[in-house]
């Protein structure tokens, strides 16, 4: 049964939303103008092929799609990105839900206008609903985490440290959650707000290995913190002696999979993430269609097993 009413709430969404593509799709037959959002600052690499895979797909479609982020991250400027786009009348917004109370207000007033709205990468399907979204693209984080934190406990992990270097994305923190409840632990102060600086982000690493030597897990949540930690795990003399698990890719974390360091990466297809919003939103314009479902895009695991072929599309598609 509730199953059944969360389709039906979906398809009324979706229906009202379709009225209004309807409506304006003679006036937006091609050359649509979409902006994607992300919560990702400058510094994160991470975010590199979602940006290639919105120009490959914009390309493809016929449509302009302009990529916009805070510099630094901060999320008080991600929300005026969002009331930008909506006070300039664009056809259509993608959006990370990085924090769903600073940036429910700016993403309701945009759909309130009539602008359609895709969330991706982070939040949840369930805020995604909430917000009056067409739909969610993207990996659920708490799910991804259970899944590592399953891994983790199989291999014997007892006792972790999870870097978190974005700790004001709610979501980063659903990943550490997620991988304490894999293990069967409480997350406690297991995680660590490393911040953004390499330097600092490595002695951070350190500095909890050495004050806590039964620390046999590591969690990192993306090349920021991911690739400082793997140069204090091998500065340690640690590197294959501790469980290593991390979020996404980079030519630095598939070579540390490669020669054993980390054992395993969570992919979630950045590419996808950044194509299909695109997809779905120009047929949803111009013709008034639209999946009725959400998207899961992950997670995935990267391991010594099928390194080859994902270090093939590193940094493009992978």
């Amino acid at each position: 049964m509730k199953n059944f009413v969360k389709r039906a709430l979906i398809s009324a969404i979706l229906a009202t939303s379709a009225l209004t593509g309807a409506m304006t799709s003679a006036a937006h037959a091609e050359g649509e103008q979409f902006v994607w959002i992300s919560h990702g600052p400058d510094s994160d690499s991470w975010f590199n092929v979602i940006k290639n895979a919105i120009k490959i797909t914009s390309e493809q479609m016929g449509v302009t799609t302009e990529y916009r982020n805070p510099p630094t991250g901060d999320l008080a400027d991600m929300a005026r990105l969002v009331q930008q786009a909506s006070a300039a009348g664009v056809d259509g917004i993608i959006v990370t839900i990085a924090d769903y109370n600073v940036l429910e207000g700016p993403i309701k007033d945009a759909i309130a206008k009539g602008i359609p709205v895709i969330t991706v990468n982070s939040g949840t399907i369930e805020e995604s609903q909430k917000l009056g979204a067409m739909m969610h693209v993207g990996q659920p984080e708490y799910e991804a985490g259970l899944g590592a934190g399953k891994r983790a406990k199989e291999a014997g992990v007892t006792s972790f440290v999870c870097v978190n270097h974005y700790i004001t994305n709610p979501q980063s923190v659903e990943r550490c959650r997620g991988y304490a409840d894999g293990i069967g632990v409480e997350l406690g102060n297991q995680m660590i707000d490393s911040g953004m600086d390499p330097s600092e982000v490595q002695n951070k690493v350190k500095a909890y290995l050495t004050a806590n030597p039964e620390t046999n897990g590591i969690l990192t949540l993306g090349p920021n913190s991911a690739e400082p930690s793997i140069r204090a795990v091998k500065d340690m003399g640690l590197d294959g002696q501790i469980y290593f698990g991390t979020f996404d890719l980079s030519a630095e974390i598939s070579a540390a999979i490669k020669d054993g360091t980390i054992n395993f990466a969570i992919d979630q297809q950045p590419f996808l993430q950044g194509s299909i919003p695109v997809q779905v939103l120009t047929n949803f314009v111009r013709y008034g269609v639209a999946p009725t479902n959400s998207i899961l895009t992950g997670p995935g695991f990267v391991t010594k097993d099928n390194i080859e072929l994902v270090e093939k599309l590193a940094g493009e598609y992978r």
